[in-house]
């Protein structure tokens, strides 16, 4: 049974940069797709950024291209989202998800406030 663990959440002034980091423990990492997601307050929970198993990036959410980067790298079963010129409206709690057919797993979340 896997587990993913998602790091680096923090109080983040705008414009500033920040760096999440999704750790899998016990899943064969390296064959599953990964996404992350965010939910922001009394909203529904969003994709944002999808990378293959093989490293092939899409589904950029719109508010975020250009500002966000997905990565991966499979030898240390680690996923990463780099966040720059972070703005307020992108406070919410950020979920990395790993798929491959039926085998889904979750991460339980990490905080990201973005305010001054």
């Amino acid at each position: 049974q896997g587990q993913y663990v998602e790091f680096g959440g923090d109080l983040v002034q705008p414009g500033g940069p920040l760096r999440l980091t999704c750790q899998a423990f016990g899943s064969n990492f390296s064959n599953h797709d990964m996404r992350w997601y965010r939910q922001a307050p009394g909203k529904e929970r969003v994709r944002i950024a999808t990378i293959t198993n093989t490293g092939f990036i899409y589904n950029y959410e719109d508010s975020v291209t250009g500002r966000f980067t997905i990565s991966r790298h499979n030898a240390t079963s680690t996923a990463y989202l780099q966040m720059n010129s972070l703005k307020p409206e992108d406070t919410a709690v950020y979920f990395c998800h790993a798929r491959r057919g039926p085998s889904v797993y979750w991460g339980q979340g990490t905080q990201v406030t973005v305010s001054s």
